[in-house]
């Protein structure tokens, strides 16, 4: 797609790009690597399938006023990827190579909640992660990008009706960046700049089946006074752009204790544009990637309930496939 076209308007913590991109200049090209930390969704399946038990004449579905929760999520994903290094002189290949990758990334993620309002919540996502490329045997253990959260449900829920919430998320970048690193020794951890998005999400309960879906845009800020060498040049600046997603999927309740999920997502990415000291600059292309998501949420008391996921890639930029677990943790002091 051309930039020209996308120059108009991602998620979802709630998704996230893996992408191994070829930069093709005269007389070299460099690899732009970057891991973009899924967006949070506005409404999980755990969230989703409490409206289904709700009985409620009028409510809201977010967090009650001046109420907390904490939450504890795990993940695993797998991304195998073949780089292509080439060099291009005079319209001639001088040096090409394929390098195959193999990386192993876990999330362990603390999100907190707080109700402002009883249809206004906020909040926030600390990731721990640790990876480790095969290949190349490399790993690091370190903080991901924390993320802060607001979720606004301008109505309240009315069984029967289509709930509609707004969500805002601030992304930092507090992990460590991909441009600050050596690319031969090390890893990283985070997306390497502060990004701003928002969006709406939609749901509705045809008991015993919660359909939903949500759309939602991010932009990027540029990662400027870098210092990264790569190949022969100095990279100074790296302008990401900006990204879309919308997912879709369901949630059906087969007892009081069990549901299933299934959700897809579908994102866009806008071409990178890495700029070097001496001036020239490089572009990696821009993305789609597609995710499948199926969750299975379990009730172990009458007030938790736990998530066990499967996420399978559809298209080449995504995961192979990703693992997670998620659940609240009850401390005295934060129960409603």
């Amino acid at each position: 797609m051309n930039r020209w076209f996308v120059r108009g308007f991602i998620l979802v913590s709630a998704t996230a790009l893996f992408p191994g991109t070829v930069l093709a200049q005269e007389g070299s090209v460099d690899q732009a690597r970057e891991a973009l930390a899924r967006q949070e969704g506005d409404e999980d399946a755990s969230k989703q399938l409490e409206e289904v038990f709700q009985a409620a004449e009028k409510n809201y579905s977010l967090q009650k006023k001046g109420t907390h929760s904490l939450n504890y999520s795990f993940d695993y994903s797998y991304t195998a990827d073949q780089r292509l290094d080439l060099a291009i002189t005079n319209g001639s290949v001088r040096n090409l190579d394929v390098v195959p990758s193999a990386t192993h990334n876990f999330t362990n993620a603390f999100s907190y909640d707080y109700g402002l309002l009883d249809n206004l919540t906020v909040g926030t996502r600390i990731p721990l992660v640790v990876k480790y490329d095969t290949e190349d045997e490399l790993s690091i253990y370190d903080f991901g990008d924390v993320s802060f959260t607001g979720r606004w449900q301008p109505f309240a829920y009315v069984p029967g009706k289509m709930s509609t919430t707004f969500f805002g998320t601030l992304t930092t970048k507090t992990g460590v960046s991909p441009y600050e690193i050596d690319i031969k020794e090390q890893l990283s951890t985070g997306s390497g700049y502060y990004s701003a998005g928002g969006g709406v999400s939609l749901s509705k309960v045809l008991d015993p089946v919660v359909v939903f879906g949500s759309v939602s845009a991010t932009y990027n800020l540029p990662a400027e006074d870098l210092n990264q060498v790569r190949g022969a040049r100095l990279l100074v600046e790296v302008e990401p752009g900006f990204g879309l997603s919308g997912s879709a999927g369901f949630a059906y309740s087969l007892s009081y204790d069990i549901s299933l999920s299934i959700s897809t997502q579908l994102s866009y990415s806008d071409e990178t544009i890495l700029t070097f000291s001496n001036g020239e600059q490089a572009v990696a292309q821009d993305q789609m990637t597609g995710f499948l998501s199926m969750s299975l949420g379990t009730r172990v008391s009458d007030t938790t309930i736990v998530n066990t996921s499967l996420g399978i890639g559809l298209t080449e930029d995504a995961p192979d496939f990703s693992l997670g677990v998620s659940l609240p943790i009850n401390f005295s002091g934060l129960k409603e």
